[in-house]
């Protein structure tokens, strides 16, 4: 008779590439993607809350634009600037910093009595908003493993068009109060705060304690999120990732992707943000909607760019990033010849957020947070 003995398996070694997807990525996913659902909310509201501050303000069209793209220009400034401050005080702090200024600010909105006190108000939250962009696109894609990083990356752009139209839909429901617009504005504090409070969960990054020498606490972490045999096997020297400069990062082989991103980037967001800035007035000039139903119109656009960030992800491991950023951008560049016919908007809408879903999913290899914070200021400033 044959005895089987069980056999015995040694312990499988993980590093941060290798490990396989679990509840700690999924759920640092969805509480970064909370700064890309708030950038959304909150640059998509004003939208529709200027429809009333204008009125009851009688306000000139400078300080309409001012206002409107205040919180835009101020992303610009958080993103080139903060991403260096969190090399000095770590990614968990300001992760919960920006949030904090983000909450306050909102709340501020309420009682604003002129245009200077809600420029400036808006100008601060999109610094925030701004600051959070390197810093939870960074974490997620330094803990994702590498073959889930393109989609948890590409899923927090996705979660834009998820603020924007729910900002659509609570203005369209705030609208019909004489005072709706100040409840607007306001309403971006309450997800800020589920978000900031659920943020509290999340560790600090190893790859930051390991550059501060604080190796045991980054061992720790890593274990704690990746599994009890994790190394860091794969993380890059710590010379190497402790010394990164604007001049390394161009002569470095990354000044390409920089030009890369920077161009599609920029020829996105400024037809974009002009359209999220003014979107119930552009769609009236137009005569595609007027009164209610120009909101309503204003959410269904964001509907069809949210479905082109989920066809994307859906695509970028199958046809690989450059050929669905390009691919998307080209469709989307048909809606610049019109005239185009009506059931072909939607397929343009999708096509935008094809373009959008791939530009900040398009880092790819191994992480380092500092090089990224790096590109994304050159990208912002872009």
């Amino acid at each position: 008779m044959t005895i089987r003995t069980p056999r015995t398996t040694a312990p499988t070694t993980n590093t941060l590439d290798s490990a396989h997807l679990n509840g700690f990525h999924v759920k640092l996913a969805l509480f970064s993607s909370g700064g890309p659902f708030l950038d959304g909310y909150i640059l998509s509201i004003i939208g529709i809350a200027m429809v009333q501050i204008q009125s009851q303000w009688d306000m000139s069209a400078l300080w309409a634009g001012l206002i409107g793209s205040s919180a835009l220009v101020g992303v610009f400034i958080g993103g080139a600037v903060f991403g260096a401050v969190t090399d000095h005080i770590g990614r968990k702090l300001m992760y919960m910093i920006d949030l904090s200024v983000i909450i306050v600010c909102s709340v501020a909105q309420f009682f604003v009595q002129d245009e200077m006190q809600l420029f400036i108000l808006r100008l601060i939250i999109g610094i925030a908003v701004g600051a959070d962009y390197p810093i939870a696109t960074a974490l997620v894609t330094e803990f994702s493993p590498k073959a889930w990083r393109a989609k948890l990356v590409g899923g927090l752009n996705a979660m834009w068009f998820v603020g924007a139209t729910a900002a659509a839909f609570v203005g369209y429901a705030l609208l019909s109060n004489s005072d709706g617009w100040r409840w607007m504005l306001f309403s971006s504090a309450i997800p800020a705060i589920i978000i900031v409070i659920a943020r509290t969960s999340i560790p600090e990054s190893p790859r930051w304690l390991l550059s501060k020498g604080r190796t045991d606490e980054a061992l720790a972490v890593l274990r704690q999120t990746v599994g009890p045999t994790a190394t860091f096997e794969d993380m890059p020297e710590e010379e190497e990732a402790g010394k990164t400069t604007i001049r390394k990062l161009i002569r470095g082989g990354y000044l390409n992707r920089i030009i890369f991103i920077s161009i599609f980037w920029t020829c996105t967001i400024v037809t974009l943000f002009a359209i999220y800035a003014f979107g119930p007035q552009i769609l009236e000039l137009f005569n595609l909607g007027s009164g209610n139903a120009a909101h309503i119109g204003y959410g269904l656009i964001n509907v069809f760019f949210l479905i082109g960030n989920i066809v994307a992800l859906l695509l970028v491991d199958r046809m690989g990033r450059r050929p669905v950023l390009i691919g998307g951008f080209a469709l989307s560049a048909l809606g610049q010849r019109p005239p185009i016919p009506l059931p072909v908007f939607p397929l343009l809408g999708c096509a935008g957020g094809v373009v959008n879903g791939r530009v900040l999913g398009f880092h790819r290899g191994r992480s380092n947070v500092k090089r990224y914070n790096k590109m994304f200021a050159f990208c912002s400033l872009a």
